[in-house]
């Protein structure tokens, strides 16, 4: 999959984020299905942090210098460090957003990226810069399927009816 294929797919992405989740009740996206699992105000801040210092940060660091050290990233830790559950929920959605704008932009502008750029991480090994590329979008995914997931959750716990008449989730 090329890169113009991957921004057109994190495009998209980025229309599925804004209407899954603009406007959403305020209770709704500070809600946990668990105490040790994530509300979508997380999710969403998260989101803005990867975009910002991780994939195109990454994609941008191993298409120029490959050989340079990566900036290292804790993602578990700006949960805390960042405050994600004192963010306003539609403001971290404005950010995530307008920088996924950038994002695709950046991918779009790119004229004959070298993708067989490998990174050599001290721990994981050679990362090839179109390993960030895709996985990129793959998080995208995984992170859709875990907004489906805690809006389903809700859903089920302010529900006085069943939800298995709706089919097996």
């Amino acid at each position: 999959m090329n890169h113009i294929v991957v921004a057109i797919e994190l495009a998209r992405n980025k229309e599925i984020f804004r209407n899954t989740l603009h406007g959403l009740d305020s209770t709704m996206v500070r809600w946990k299905p668990a105490p040790d699992r994530w509300s979508l105000l997380e999710v969403i801040c998260h989101l803005y942090d990867e975009e910002l210092y991780d994939f195109r940060a990454r994609v941008q660091h191993v298409l120029t210098v490959p050989e340079l050290p990566i900036t290292p990233i804790d993602p578990l830790v700006w949960v805390t460090d960042n405050n994600y559950m004192q963010q306003d929920f539609e403001t971290m959605l404005h950010n995530f957003l307008t920088e996924r704008v950038k994002s695709v932009n950046y991918l779009n502008q790119l004229v004959v990226p070298r993708w067989q750029n490998v990174y050599q991480h001290p721990t994981l090994g050679p990362m090839p810069a179109s390993l960030f590329l895709h996985n990129w979008l793959a998080h995208d995914l995984h992170h859709i399927r875990q907004i489906n997931e805690i809006r389903y959750q809700y859903l089920k716990m302010q529900s006085p009816d069943g939800l298995e008449y709706a089919g097996k989730w």
